[in-house]
């Protein structure tokens, strides 16, 4: 049978009456709302394409009397369409696209026999790569939304019929929306919330027996209590999540950089020098991920940046240099994907190491740049902080724009 390309309203409603079922019974069918129906049928909305496509192959798994009904009953809307008046037909409003992402997954369960078929569980992870890919170049507070919902439908799949291994993939797949949650509540700094969603991610990393996953959630503990100060407590953990982790693998790299980061902020040059030294051996052979923007596979192009901060932080005269080079890399994005968060984050820690070869007034004009571009998060507030005061400190009279400039960023 020939798919249908577009799904107007007269073909929603038409495959609903196929199906002899009301609104109030058609919605819960696909996993909507009765409201959205009633648009879609009203011609006041359209269902997003990925939902259209999941029409469509609920019609084709349809019974043979369903479909045929539904092509009478669109030919003979068809013929009233011919013969109703043309003026004053409604505007197609876009469904939003969570919905669309939430309607298709709901539907594409429903057409299987299971609750939870290996096809939703296929989409649920693709998700997980498209947010945690999506990390870097999405706000927190537009990110968390798409976050929670997703969460929110994964928690209607926990109870429904699944082979153990389905179950497993489940808890995986909540494991990682919960700590990718967490990751973004900590960027907003909400630390009761992180707090919990990282719980819940190591619970579900525990139940499934994913070492990387639970040392992903080891690991972005010792970045939170970091950013909080705690610089003993981080290197405790970074070295925890290192033996939890897989060897080589993107959490035991990024466990490896957390603790070089958090030696610097304590003033340990050589604990910093060997821990870039381990990270140096580990990357080497590593080549580009596929992906290289995913949040959770370890990019080796990242280790610039990581290692331009982490000498930034300690004081070392190489930071300069290293600096200037990142920020270059990302700016020229060779692999096609920008970075503004790094981009960013990269500015505070060239300032702050031109700060520390009397550099002021570039240092200030770079961590203009940084605060003013938007793309500062929360979590890192402290840094820029840092590089304002010790901007005021030089005495340069672009000193007070540079505090106007903070002090709005944080209103």
């Amino acid at each position: 049978m020939t798919a249908i390309r577009r799904w107007s309203g007269r073909e929603t409603r038409a495959l609903r009456e196929a199906l002899r079922m009301s609104v109030r019974a058609f919605a819960p069918y696909l996993g909507v709302s009765e409201r959205a129906v009633s648009k879609w049928e009203a011609g006041q909305a359209i269902p997003g394409p990925e939902m259209q496509a999941a029409l469509d192959t609920a019609l084709h798994r349809a019974a043979p009397e369903v479909v045929s009904r539904f092509h009478l009953l669109t030919q003979a809307a068809d013929v009233q369409t011919l013969l109703a008046p043309t003026s004053g037909a409604p505007a197609e409003v876009s469904a939003p696209a969570v919905d669309d992402e939430l309607d298709a997954l709901e539907l594409a369960r429903r057409v299987k026999a299971s609750d939870v078929s290996d096809e939703t569980l296929d989409r649920l992870e693709r998700v997980v790569d498209e947010l945690a890919m999506a990390y870097a170049r999405t706000s927190p507070q537009q990110l968390i939304v798409r976050v929670r919902q997703h969460l929110a439908y994964l928690r209607q799949l926990v109870d429904g019929r699944k082979t153990l291994r389905q179950h497993r993939r489940l808890l995986v797949v909540g494991g990682w929306l919960s700590l990718l949650g967490a990751t973004l509540h900590i960027d907003l700094r909400q630390r009761a919330a992180g707090g919990a969603r990282l719980d819940t991610a190591m619970r579900l990393a525990a139940e499934a027996g994913h070492d990387e996953l639970a040392a992903w959630c080891v690991e972005t503990r010792a970045w939170d209590v970091l950013t909080d100060g705690n610089y003993r407590e981080a290197v405790d953990l970074a070295r925890q999540a290192q033996e939890m982790a897989p060897h080589g693998s993107s959490a035991h790299l990024q466990a490896t950089t957390q603790e070089g980061r958090a030696q610097a902020r304590m003033g340990e040059p050589v604990e910093v020098r060997r821990c870039l030294d381990r990270l140096g051996r580990l990357v080497a052979p590593l080549p580009a991920p596929e992906g290289p923007e995913h949040h959770y596979r370890y990019d080796p192009n990242k280790a610039l940046s990581y290692t331009a901060t982490t000498l930034s932080w300690v004081g070392d005269p190489a930071a300069e240099g290293m600096a200037r080079e990142a920020i270059a890399e990302l700016e020229r994005a060779s692999d096609g994907v920008r970075r503004p968060r790094r981009i960013a984050s990269a500015k505070l820690d060239l300032s702050l190491a031109l700060l520390s070869v009397g550099k002021a007034d570039e240092a200030s004009g770079t961590a203009l740049a940084a605060i003013c571009s938007g793309r500062i998060v929360p979590s890192n507030r402290w840094r820029a902080a840092e590089v304002v005061t010790a901007v005021e400190a030089s005495g340069i009279c672009e000193a007070a724009e540079l505090r106007d400039a903070f002090e709005a960023y944080c209103r």
